[in-house]
């Protein structure tokens, strides 16, 4: 397993960086333009993801982190829901919905390796953060 050195090197966060990439080219498109509120909500709630996984990664102790790496879990989850009603309200179509949300579950896989990984550290060769 490569060490971390930085957090620019923990897989969850390369992801969440691509969760965010996408709900940004998502949200930049036809009528999710005008809804500025969901729009603006989803937008907050993916770059949380990057940003408490980079903040916790910072936090001095492996129990800082874990706290920041629940932060960024449900943060995960509530893209996840907002995504429900960006489909409810036809902005998205099910094959980007199921495309989006397949992303967010690799991404709240990664953060939940890695939080197994900070609880349990005996266990760090059976899990892959």
């Amino acid at each position: 397993m490569a060490r971390i050195e930085r957090f620019e090197d923990i897989e969850a966060w390369k992801e969440a960086r691509n969760l965010v990439r996408e709900i940004y080219h998502l949200t930049g498109q036809g009528a999710f333009t005008q809804d500025f509120g969901l729009r603006d909500q989803l937008q907050r709630a993916s770059v949380s993801i990057m940003a408490n996984i980079a903040e916790g990664f910072d936090g001095g102790s492996n129990r800082e982190f874990v706290k920041f790496l629940g932060y960024a879990l449900r943060s995960t989850t509530e893209v996840q829901s907002h995504l429900y009603v960006a489909t409810d309200q036809g902005y998205i179509g099910q094959q980007e919905f199921e495309s989006l949300y397949e992303l967010s579950v690799k991404v709240k896989s990664l953060i939940s390796g890695f939080l197994r990984y900070l609880r349990f550290p005996s266990l760090a060769s059976h899990v892959e953060p």
